[in-house]
């Protein structure tokens, strides 16, 4: 005997909103602002060691 959920079983859509409302809500920004600091650290500690962008002087 298996316990096999169709699509329209109310536990599974709760359970399939939840966890799309966690990646949404939760997780993308989450990993969006990691991204978005990390590559900003990642040139701040590259020009530490060879400057600022510029023409040279």
């Amino acid at each position: 005997m298996t316990d096999a959920r169709t699509i329209d079983d109310p536990a599974r859509r709760k359970t399939e909103l939840r966890c799309f409302l966690m990646l949404a809500v939760v997780f993308a920004p989450v990993f969006s602002v990691a991204l978005v600091g990390g590559l900003g650290f990642s040139i701040w500690i590259f020009q530490m060691f060879a400057g600022p962008p510029g023409p040279p002087m």
